[in-house]
This record gives C-alpha cells, structure tokens and sequence, in this order.
C-alpha cells in the first residue's frame, strides 16, 4: 500500500508521499496555480485527483490530476475578479501573466467550493453559497443538483461564521443512491434516490427529546439540535452497523444510528462540547477521534494543549492521546475538513494545523509525529491510499 496525504491550503493544494511503513514523507507542491484550495479527494482505484477551492479573486473551480498531481486541469465553474481585471486592462494584465478565463456558467451564483465527494462514477463538489453540483465525466463538466437548490426549506437557512457553506459530503459506498450532506447553518440533508429529494434531519434522538437544552445560540432546542453543523462521518468496517453516523456540531458530538433521522449527543467526557473535525476508523465503526478547541477564547485547544480524543465505544466513553503532540504553549486550529484515516490494518490518523503543521499516527492515535511543517494555512487533509 502507498500513502498520499492530500493537503488543501489557502495557497494551493500539496501532496505529502509516504513510504511504505508511514514513517517518512516528502512534500509535493504547491499544485493548481496557487488557488485557495479548501478540499481533496482521490481515487484509490484509478489514482486520480480532485481539489476544489477559489475565492472572490480566482473564482470557483475544480482541478484534476489523473497523473498523481504531476498535471491538472481546471473546470471553472464561475469567473472570479482576477478576469474582470485581465479583460479590463489586457497589457498590464499581460505583463503580470494573467489570462481572463471564458465566461463561466454559474458566474455570479457561486463564489467558491468548499468540499468535494464521490458515490459511485459521480463526483460531487460542495459550493458557497450552499449548492451542490454533480460530475458524471470524472469532473471535465458540471450541472447543479437542483433536487438541493430547489428545497422548500432553501428561504429559512442561515449562514454560519464562514457564510453558507455546503462542506460535507458523506456517501454509502455500498449503494451511491444515498447521500449526507453537512451545510452550515442549515444542518444535515439526506438524499436516498441519488440527489432527486432531500430530507431535513436534525431531530434528537426520543431519550434527550424534550430535554432543557443549552441556552446556547448554536445549541438548538428540545426538538432540534443545532444547525451549525462543522462536519460529518459515516462508518462502516462491520456490515452491520447500517447507516451509523458522526458529527461535530458546533455544541456537541453527536451519533446517528439510523441515516440521520435522530441524534443522540455523545459529548460527555470531552473538555469542551465545540470543535471542527471528526473521524471515524476505517474498519471499527465504534471508533472515532475528535479535536475539542476553545469556542470563544480563541479556538485553540483547551488549556493550550493539544489532545486527540479517541472512544472506542461510539462516543459512550472517551480517551486523551497526547503521546508526540505538543503539550504547552499550543493555539493552533483543527478545521473542519482537517483530519481523516488511511485504510490500514492498524489505521493512521491525520490532520492538519492553520500553522501549517500536518501531524500523523501510525497506531489508530497512540502515538504522533509531525510529518510536515511550515506548509501554508491547511484547510483540509484527506488520504489516498492504494494497493499495488
């Protein structure tokens, strides 16, 4: 098995290539032109690679590779200002080595994109403000999912601190018909017919139904619990766990055990209920990590220490790994799309720091090392692994 880190940054997407025992990594980068890069997948079966980002100034766009980042090619879906400047001022433009790009389809609809996912020979790219487009041509062309756009709910969503963002995609390898979004601050969309409809599903579970809730603004309510969702994960590894999902909401933890109908919090025994990231084993469906960080104080770690926090139970219980993490003086970040698992037998953890740190453990969070450093702000982390 070979390792490749996928690493989205706010100057371009890198790649961190692994040895065969996970121990040694080198950096490839900075690819797509620089781009403000916010997500990247990949293909394990066919190698290829998807970064999607953009921004006022470059526009929104997604890239490709099929040469393990060698070459991309970029499908611009909206025109950004640095067009506006080159067509407006041609010779200066010219010296500075910018090109206007063709007019772009959604121009004016979209300003970037935030995540990216795949269900069987589609491709799927989040966008801000939140729409959802599909690829069904391994990303050359694009169409909106207008089952999402065209939702009766679209008037009441409400933007969270980064605007409205659509930044997980979550699929059912087993079945591409189904799909989980994450947007904030509209919460969690469910599709079972391929995106055709969308399901609203943020109700808590019957145990914490009718609960006093937090008075938080981002808590929700007795019926609901919050909107501003930060990230999601669904398992698998068992076959029998059905549609058992995790997210990190912005007040808590929660678990599904039926596809997102109802969640049930599992924040107890974590420092502080507020964080971006979370993620799941990829053979052990109990087992998930996540990276509590001070909410008004800064977000960065509580106590300025930074902890993973493993259960192995679905969230019933929780375990401090510290082991090769700094443990003084530390305010970074976690974001939300910042950390993800490889799919080895004893599974690697990964994530990536806005101080431009990507850190890695070989043993399921035992112990960790940094495998990168001084990279620019990292938005994402996703692993390619694949099998020779």
């Amino acid at each position: 098995m070979t390792i490749t880190v996928l690493v989205g940054t706010t100057k371009g997407a890198f790649l961190l290539h692994g040895d065969q025992d996970r121990g040694n990594f080198t950096v490839s980068g900075p690819h797509c032109d620089g781009w403000p890069i916010n997500h990247v997948i990949g293909d394990p079966d066919t190698g290829t690679i998807w970064a999607a980002g953009g921004g006022e100034w470059h526009g929104a766009g997604v890239w490709r590779s099929a040469d393990n980042g060698e070459t991309w090619t970029l499908s611009q879906l909206a025109n950004g200002q640095s067009d506006a400047f080159a067509a407006a001022n041609p010779e200066l433009a010219a010296q500075l080595g910018f090109t206007p790009a063709p007019p772009a389809p959604h121009t004016g609809e979209i300003d970037t994109f935030w995540s990216l996912g795949r269900a069987g020979g589609t491709v799927y790219a989040g966008a801000k403000p939140a729409a959802l487009f599909e690829s069904r041509d391994d990303g050359t062309s694009w169409a909106p999912v207008r089952g999402l756009s065209d939702h009766p709910s679209r008037e009441t969503w409400n933007p969270g601190g980064a605007g409205l963002v659509l930044h997980s995609i979550v699929s059912a390898p087993e079945d591409p018909s189904k799909l989980w979004l994450g947007i904030s601050a509209a919460g969690i969309f469910a599709s079972e017919d391929g995106g055709q409809s969308w399901d609203r599903r943020n109700r808590r579970s019957n145990e914490a139904a009718g609960e006093a809730c937090t008075a938080h603004p981002a808590g929700g309510d007795a019926q609901e619990i919050g909107h501003c969702v930060h990230n999601i994960v669904r398992a698998g590894g068992d076959g029998e766990t059905g549609d058992l999902l995790y997210q990190q909401n912005h007040h808590g933890v929660f678990r599904s055990q039926d596809g997102g109908r109802s969640w049930h919090d599992i924040s107890d025994g974590l420092p502080s209920k507020f964080g971006f990231p979370i993620a799941v084993h990829p053979h052990d469906p109990r087992t998930i990590w996540v990276l509590p960080l001070m909410e008004m104080a800064g977000r960065y770690p509580p106590g300025a220490n930074c902890i993973v926090w493993r259960s192995r139970d679905g969230g019933d219980s929780w375990q401090p790994m510290t082991d090769g993490l700094p443990q003084e003086t530390c305010f970074f970040t976690v974001l939300r799309q910042a950390m993800a698992t490889d799919r080895a037998a004893e599974a690697g953890v990964y994530f990536g720091t806005n101080s431009g740190s990507v850190f890695a453990s070989r043993d399921a969070g035992e112990h960790w090392s940094e495998i990168a450093r001084h990279l620019p702000t990292v938005l994402s982390v996703e692993v390619l692994d694949r099998v020779h």
